[in-house]
């Protein structure tokens, strides 16, 4: 396998021309192998201001956050004062979503695998106090539940802005604090940034977001609201301090120093197999406790990737190789940036091969129109598929809710045939061809949910 000198001498070589090539502003990268980190940055933080970024430059790293929030309920699960097994309304009584025998029954275990079924994606914000969290909980009242809890996987924010509420219950401090004095000053990490008010004290990214000309301008507003946190709406870090947290995670819940920061069966539990995914050919094969489970050639990757307002994130982890690569951008084509460097370093050093994302096959196939058309909604998309003249599908996509307001254009795009009861689209903006799939059985031969990583009930009507 290369060896980390190599690396470092690869990324020197070759680092910034992919930042270039891939129209990335600025981004940095971290390298761990055997406990042994190398890193390196590129571009610009912000094309507004031209700022250089560096090493110690700090960026979103949006929903890997899920991590560190995993990783806090973990810590009281070793202290005694948290059973994921439990009902969350042990410990959270005010807990409740529109279905009360859902409201009754869900778990933290549930919440941390995305399996607790009810609608998942809520940025209401609530203030930026500490109370932001806890004030968070009255906006799930109405939620619908989609299916029954543990029924199967459906990516959730809200269920994760809630698991914040209860890591300040557990821990008995804010969300931000927990984070900080539990897993930052532990691994002895010093540009990590939970809030904007740490982040200003470093060199800080910007999004970027790409206009109607094609340009990627800095975003109109840094973060998501602070009432998902614990969901990954403003956490900041370098790429360095992101792999010295996914290297605890390698070496059985020790920080560098040797300070215990999670046992070893709470290591072992966040990576162990708790629901498997539908082939959406994006999100892994399954989900642990926080991580993403992924059977690669070569061995199995966990990981998780974070997108916030212009901001993309990517951890990989090889366990069987004591591997960890960490990408963060602020804009551009970062799936071809990913490729190029994590892709490639995860084989250099690990030999492991990560699947390349989906794209149409090039004889797609009939599609079963009957069973895919209709509307399917949630909180912040409608989802039409409809059949044209020809006999072609198609998807009309409309933006609601927070993501009207940060300005997502409506998305229209041909869907072919990708497998059984899965369609992709032909258009890929930003370089990803979604697949969404086609699930259950709404008793009259149609599907109930289309699937793209959320489940996306079909309307009524």
């Amino acid at each position: 396998m290369t060896s980390l000198d190599s690396v470092s001498t690869w990324l020197d070589d070759h680092f910034a021309d992919l930042v270039a090539r891939h129209q990335v502003p600025g981004a940095g990268v971290a390298v761990l192998v055997d406990g042994e980190v190398v890193d390196a940055a590129a571009g610009v933080l912000s094309t507004t201001t031209g700022v250089g970024a560096t090493t110690d430059s700090v960026f979103q790293i949006g929903s890997v956050t899920k991590l560190w929030t995993t990783s806090l309920l973990m810590r009281a699960v070793d202290d005694g004062t948290l059973d994921l097994d439990l009902p969350l309304r042990t410990y959270l009584p005010e807990f409740r979503v529109a279905d009360d025998a859902a409201s009754a029954a869900i778990t933290t275990r549930q919440l941390l695998c995305h399996t607790a079924g009810f609608e998942g994606d809520v940025f209401t914000d609530t203030g930026r106090g500490d109370d932001a969290i806890g004030k968070y909980l009255a906006e799930l009242h109405g939620l619908p539940q989609l299916f029954a809890p543990g029924a199967m996987f459906s990516y959730n924010n809200a269920g994760f802005a809630l698991l914040g509420r209860l890591v300040e219950v557990v821990h008995k401090v804010p969300y931000d604090r927990a984070l900080t004095e539990l897993l930052a000053e532990p691994l002895g990490l010093t540009h990590v940034a939970p809030s904007p008010y740490e982040a200003i004290l470093h060199r800080a990214a910007v999004g970027h977001v790409q206009g109607p000309d094609g340009n990627w301008t800095a975003a109109p507003v840094w973060a998501l609201a602070r009432s998902n946190a614990a969901a990954g709406s403003m956490l900041a870090m370098r790429p360095r301090d992101l792999v010295t947290f996914a290297g605890m995670h390698l070496a059985g819940g020790l920080a560098p120093g040797g300070t215990r920061v999670l046992s070893e069966q709470s290591v072992a539990a966040m990576q162990a197999e708790q629901v498997t995914v539908p082939d959406i050919g994006s999100m892994g094969d399954a989900w642990g406790l926080g991580w993403t489970i992924s059977r690669a050639a070569g061995g199995t990757v966990v990981s998780h990737d974070g997108g916030t307002i212009g901001q993309a994130a990517f951890l990989r982890v090889v366990p069987g190789a004591n591997v960890a690569v960490a990408l963060l951008t602020n804009g551009g084509d970062v799936f071809g940036l990913y490729r190029d460097v994590v892709q490639h370093l995860t084989s250099e050093l690990a030999g492991v091969t990560l699947a390349d994302r989906p794209v149409p096959p090039a004889e797609p196939g009939a599609v079963d129109h009957a069973r895919c058309a209709g509307t399917y909604s949630d909180t912040i998309y409608d989802l039409v598929i409809s059949q044209d003249d020809a006999g072609r599908a198609w998807l009309d996509r409309t933006p609601k809710d927070v993501l009207a307001e940060i300005g997502e254009q409506p998305f229209r795009t041909e869907l072919v045939r990708y497998a059984d009861d899965a369609l992709i689209a032909v258009d890929a903006p930003n370089g990803v061809h979604t697949v969404y799939a086609f699930l259950g059985d709404d008793g009259t031969g149609r599907a109930a949910f289309i699937h793209y990583g959320r489940a996306v009930a079909r309307a009524v009507g």
